[in-house]
């Protein structure tokens, strides 16, 4: 988008402060169409001048012209308002609307909010799980592949801000919370952990909306390692713990080498490291992400080696745990 270039306008003593007629012809506005949005929509926090005008900062004119490109994408202007400038930025430069191929994959906490999805929308969203309380989130997202999280919760306070952010950076998805009342604190903690909040709108078009624009803000690198990475299987347990590795390597054996307690010595150490990379700290859900695919390789490889080493067990007879 064009940089914003101008003359310094000074009203009341206060340098690029800009009138309204100003503000507008520099975000490519008609007076009228921004006088309208400031009255119905409360657009742009302004300030006044002495004589009670409005006066618009050089990062509110810049916003005014970012939600006039995205209006004229056909974008609701009742969705825009409550967006931050990141998240606006971030929607300018992403496809929209998605192809009807496409659906974004939805999870829904609240039940209201899918009674209201299932009379329209469907064809943008994807409804992947549904649950009612907070509480059955992650179990139901497991394995639902979804990128958004999108909840309702109507009086919405600070006693819920803990398990919302645990969510967000539990599942790596995007977060949209909307509500109908809620405390101007409780706002800020949310949207400083990266969700997107918004008074619940009326028009089903809006939420979509709220969700491109959610998801348009997660890190690139997240979402290429969510789309690159499904939900893996888990390994199958252990066959040898570290008693029975102990004794089939201190076991006497007929193979004319030392292979059994080598595969032994390297089971006891791919099973520690199994360990440790499941409960190794990560710094972020690409992190956490990683870590995980870590952990399942490091049971991949211990099946494998599980299996050769009781195929060598039998070829000489050493002793296998009781049940093989």
């Amino acid at each position: 988008m064009a940089q914003l270039t101008h003359s310094i306008e000074v009203v009341d003593g206060q340098a690029g402060r800009y009138r309204s007629g100003t503000a507008a012809r520099l975000a490519g506005l008609p007076v009228e169409t921004l006088r309208v949005w400031e009255r119905r929509y409360a657009i742009s926090d302004t300030g006044r001048s002495a004589h009670g005008q409005r006066l618009y900062s050089d990062a509110q004119v810049r916003r005014l012209r970012l939600i006039k490109h995205l209006v004229d994408q056909g974008h609701s202007i009742g969705a825009l308002v409550q967006l931050a400038f990141e998240q606006l930025r971030a929607l300018a430069v992403v496809p929209a609307p998605r192809a009807p191929s496409q659906p974004l994959r939805v999870a829904l906490v609240g039940s209201a909010l899918a009674r209201r999805l299932a009379g329209g929308g469907r064809e943008a969203l994807d409804i992947v799980a549904n649950c009612q309380e907070l509480d059955g989130v992650a179990a139901a997202l497991s394995g639902a592949g979804a990128e958004v999280l999108l909840m309702e919760m109507p009086e919405l306070d600070d006693s819920a801000v803990s398990a919302i952010v645990a969510l967000r950076q539990q599942l790596a998805v995007a977060v949209v919370v909307l509500y109908r009342f809620c405390p101007s604190a409780t706002i800020r903690q949310l949207r400083t952990h990266g969700c997107l909040v918004a008074r619940a709108p009326a028009d089903i078009a809006e939420i979509v909306l709220l969700c491109q624009a959610a998801l348009a803000t997660v890190p690139v690198a997240q979402v290429q390692v969510q789309a690159a990475s499904p939900r893996l299987v888990a390994p199958a347990p252990r066959r040898f713990d570290d008693e029975a590795l102990a004794n089939l390597a201190a076991a006497s054996n007929s193979v004319y080498c030392d292979c059994p307690r080598h595969l032994c010595e390297i089971l006891l150490m791919l099973c520690s490291f199994e360990r440790y990379s499941a409960q190794c700290a990560s710094k972020s859900p690409a992190d956490a992400l990683l870590h995980e695919q870590l952990n399942h390789a490091a049971g991949y490889a211990r099946q494998l080696l599980e299996a050769a080493l009781e195929r060598l067990a039998r070829a000489d007879g050493l002793p296998l745990p009781a049940g093989m």
